[in-house]
């Protein structure tokens, strides 16, 4: 078999690996047997709310696997079809049969990502934030340039990007800056990009053209369901108002009523800046029972957990990622490893690379480039 063949077969063969990683196959079935008998009791519907999950649950895992077993059978069948036509000296076939399968890798790939997508709070839409750490200005400058990425990013799949606050640097760019981004799986998506970001360029504030090194943190923590119950002790909080102020655009309302929420036992400092005080009480609070739905689901997760602690102060030793643009183009994960030279790429937007790297390695302790190694 030609080694381009070979290439791709060794693709699909490795996401069908970390679906049924994904999926805990051993058990597959098993569980399968127990949602049937589950939905065959007369007495499941005697609690509406619990049944409807389970014939979720039961038909997510239902089509899990029909998936797994699909792209199996079209592996072994075109395969099989290349072997016959080349035997039978029939370029047709064998070139239809590639086509195939350059195609099934395509959609492996994308179910493999839509598998990992399947945490506790993974479907929510999800509030990020992005704070300038060591460096002043350039950092600054840096925070808004994240910002751009971000949103680049979501508009690109087609969710919706609020500005909930945001703080303007004292020369340039923006000290700090709150989003909400909405859209299935926003959540999902974007909590491997929670670290600190550096970047490294010759400075345009620096009239010597001198290259510097610049941080900032990114934090991402999801919108918290209406039918998730979390209480806040009023006495635990303080709210405050200030005049908001912000460059402004086409995603971006600001006011003169914005609203700070501190809740002092754990330090969480939560702002909005929407149309009117009242509003911004509201989006605040939500932000606030967010974050400390957030720190709930980091005690249940040690991996989210460890990646949190990690994170530390935005400067040197704490990056989770960098990028490069001088003295030669790189953007590298630190943790996957995944890197590209395509800067302007990754800086329009065009993270998802980096992002699948980051969930495929949480789901099999190790990265995507190690499975197929293996």
């Amino acid at each position: 078999m030609r080694a381009e063949i070979q290439t791709i077969t060794n693709e699909i063969q490795t996401s069908l690996e970390l679906l049924r990683q994904r999926l805990g196959w051993e058990t597959a079935q098993h569980r399968l047997e127990e949602f049937n008998a589950r939905v065959e009791d007369p007495t499941l519907w005697d609690d509406p709310a619990n049944a409807q999950k389970v014939m979720r649950d039961r038909q997510a895992l239902v089509d899990a696997l029909e998936t797994h077993d699909s792209i199996q059978a079209d592996l072994s069948d075109n395969l099989e079809l290349i072997d016959m036509g080349e035997a039978e000296g029939d370029t047709d076939v064998v070139a239809e049969a590639e086509a195939a399968l350059k195609a099934l890798k395509k959609r492996a790939a994308a179910k493999e990502l839509e598998a990992l997508l399947d945490g506790e709070a993974d479907a929510n839409d999800t509030f990020l934030e992005i704070n300038a750490g060591a460096g002043g200005t350039e950092s600054c400058d840096w925070a808004s340039i994240l910002a751009r990425m971000y949103v680049r990013w979501a508009e690109k799949r087609g969710y919706s990007v609020e500005l909930q606050s945001e703080q303007s640097g004292d020369e340039a760019g923006i000290k700090s800056a709150a989003y909400k981004i909405s859209g299935h799986n926003a959540y999902g998506w974007l909590k491997s990009e929670s670290g600190v970001h550096r970047l490294v360029r010759i400075s345009p504030f620096d009239s010597a053209a001198k290259r510097h090194t610049s941080f900032c943190s990114v934090w991402v923590y999801p919108v918290v369901d209406d039918n998730i119950d979390i209480e806040v002790n009023p006495s635990d909080i303080r709210i405050d108002t200030y005049r908001s102020s912000g460059a402004g655009g086409q995603h971006v309302n600001t006011t003169d009523s914005a609203v700070r929420i501190t809740h002092h036992p754990t330090g969480i400092v939560v702002t909005s800046s929407e149309k009117s005080q009242h509003q911004n009480r509201d989006i605040a609070m939500k932000a606030l029972k967010s974050r400390l739905y957030q720190l709930e689901l980091d005690r249940r997760n040690a991996a989210i957990n460890q990646a949190h602690d990690a994170k530390g102060d935005a400067g040197w030793g704490n990056q989770i990622r960098s990028y490069v643009l001088q003295p030669y183009q790189m953007v590298k994960d630190l943790r996957t490893l995944h890197e590209t030279s395509d800067t302007k790429g990754v800086l329009d937007g065009d993270l998802d690379p980096f992002m699948a790297a980051t969930l495929a390695m949480n789901v099999s302790g190790k990265s995507r480039a190690e499975a197929q190694g293996d």
